[in-house]
């Protein structure tokens, strides 16, 4: 079923419908089957798209923890948070908040060695 859904969300960027809304919601299928690079293809395009969509923004900083790329992740969650806040969406700028704190608590952590 999630492969049907993908299929027809790409159909419609195909015939030309492409908008920020339809790109957020091909980058949140594509999380969730586990294609981070395509989620990142897809949520850069919605906020290049709608600058001002903070539902875009989190999305980008999603995915682009999800393909390892924590550095650019912090400047998107960074960047959406500040959109998030002049909109008005409180509560997608704490997310977004907490999502980049999680991020940089995690790249303090040392590594995990094994000595033996």
């Amino acid at each position: 079923m999630a492969d049907d859904l993908l299929a027809r969300l790409e159909a419609l960027l195909s015939k030309g419908g492409d908008g920020a809304a339809l790109r957020l919601a091909l980058a949140s299928r594509y999380l969730d089957a586990g294609d981070a690079p395509a989620a990142v293809r897809h949520a850069e395009a919605a906020v290049r798209l709608d600058p001002e969509y903070s539902a875009a923004w989190k999305a980008f900083g999603r995915a682009l923890t999800a393909a390892g790329r924590a550095t650019d992740a912090l400047a998107a969650y960074e960047r959406g948070a500040k959109v998030a806040e002049r909109r008005g969406d409180q509560q997608a700028a704490k997310e977004m908040r907490v999502f980049s704190k999680r991020l940089q608590r995690d790249a303090a952590k040392p590594e995990d060695k094994n000595t033996g």
